[in-house]
């Protein structure tokens, strides 16, 4: 079942809420992490993959199977409290020229955030850009991807409950790093910790990445999973 935006009021022939957005099947938000545990190397396959992916015939297919056909993207890189960057600002994506234009900007465009993994801070700032742009998708996402636990910012409980109740789901990649990389707090999984605090909504999932490959495909078949659901984002009604 295809589904509209809460309150929409759809103009004919025009693709265009009554408040003037264009009407989109998902807002989604790419937060990756940039932050210091990130080397310029892995930042650059980081972005090439995500560029890969957008461009896949699967993705494609996913984007234009939807009731509108279109989705909104935005690409994010975060690294501590007060380092949240915007790389490729909002874009919509129908086509694969359109992908593209966008996979290239994305692949080009300096590094930016510092610090250390405020996933609370990433969160905040996906929650913003999702209510300062000029699309109404019936599902709003915001997609982390951090190789480390939560070290500072906001509450993180506090910016998950909010972006929740706001009508968005976040969705988490953990990149499992060679060795074994970062656990999460008091030792526990990384997996664990992104599990239990920080993805939420309905449909929110983790999927893991354990190598170069490994991350590709699991960016690939992320953004077919949060492009292609149905189901609306955020709070569970009761």
């Amino acid at each position: 079942m295809a589904w509209l935006p809460l309150g929409a009021v759809v103009l004919p022939g025009r693709g265009m809420a009554q408040d003037g957005r264009r009407l989109v099947d998902v807002e989604l938000v790419l937060a990756a992490d940039g932050s210091g545990s990130i080397d310029d190397d892995e930042l650059a396959t980081q972005r090439r993959g995500y560029a890969d992916a957008l461009a896949h015939p699967r993705v494609l297919q996913a984007i234009q199977g939807g009731y509108h056909g279109r989705i909104a993207l935005t690409y994010i890189e975060w690294g501590g409290p007060r380092s949240q960057h915007t790389i490729v600002d909002w874009q919509e994506i129908a086509n694969g020229d359109d992908a593209k234009a966008f996979g290239d900007a994305l692949v080009t465009a300096p590094r930016a955030a510092r610090g250390w993994n405020s996933i609370s801070g990433a969160i905040a700032y996906g929650h913003q850009k999702i209510d300062e742009n000029r699309f109404a998708g019936h599902r709003k996402v915001i997609d982390i991807s951090g190789d480390g636990p939560q070290r500072g910012g906001p509450s993180l409980g506090l910016t998950r409950q909010q972006a929740v109740e706001a009508g968005i789901t976040i969705n988490a990649l953990v990149v499992r790093r060679p060795g074994g990389g970062y656990p999460g707090p008091g030792g526990m999984p990384l997996h664990t910790h992104y599990e239990r605090d920080v993805i939420g909504g309905r449909g929110a999932f983790v999927m893991t990445a354990d190598t170069e490959i490994g991350f590709t495909d699991a960016i690939l078949n992320k953004l077919i999973q949060e492009i292609a659901e149905g189901r609306p984002t955020g709070a569970a009604r009761g």
